[in-house]
């Protein structure tokens, strides 16, 4: 009856682990496809985003009527949603300062 009772409780283990198993690859599967899902959609605001920088670049001009190099500006928003075209190095020089204040912290 002991040989029995503990084949019985190696066989409900086995058959729980199966189960197990069964949910973790459906679980997988979902979030294989949500990863799809939001790559495709990543992609895709960066592509409009991508699109959105070079229109306001096109539309952009200097003090003397000549176009914006997006090659030396970037465009900057801020928390409180203000938007800056920033020359490049600027924002370099800036986070050099804020990459060394942060490991003089450490």
């Amino acid at each position: 009856v002991a040989a029995q009772n503990c084949r019985k409780r190696k066989l409900n283990k086995i058959l729980n682990l199966e189960e197990d198993v069964r949910n973790l690859q459906t679980q997988k599967e979902s979030l294989e496809k949500e990863h799809c899902q939001c790559s495709k959609s990543i992609s895709w605001m960066k592509q409009k985003l991508n699109n959105l920088y070079c229109d306001i670049f096109s539309r952009l001009r200097d003090d003397q009527g000549r176009p914006i190099n997006p090659c030396q500006y970037v465009i900057h928003c801020s928390s409180d949603r203000s938007v800056f075209v920033i020359p490049k190095h600027l924002v370099r020089s800036e986070q050099k300062q804020n990459n060394e204040k942060e490991q003089k912290q450490k």
